[in-house]
């Protein structure tokens, strides 16, 4: 992320639709399927994407069945 902003300033959205359950809620209550989320972020942080694909599979899995309720 730029360290001025330069999205919210020019009002465009390229990358924050990538984690929606992490963004802040209008109530203040965590998303349902925040700790999946969370989890993935932690799992591929600093590996590098095709690494992270592959360690990381189960951990997105996880968070792709709560999101889309397959799993239920």
């Amino acid at each position: 992320m730029p360290f001025w902003g330069l999205q919210k300033q020019l009002g465009i959205d390229v990358d924050s639709f990538l984690l929606r359950q992490s963004m802040a809620q209008p109530h203040g209550q965590a998303a349902a399927c925040h700790a999946f989320e969370r989890e993935w972020v932690e799992c591929g942080h600093g590996l590098g994407q095709t690494r992270a694909r592959r360690e990381c599979r189960l951990e997105y899995e996880d968070f792709m069945e709560c999101m889309q309720r397959t799993k239920l």
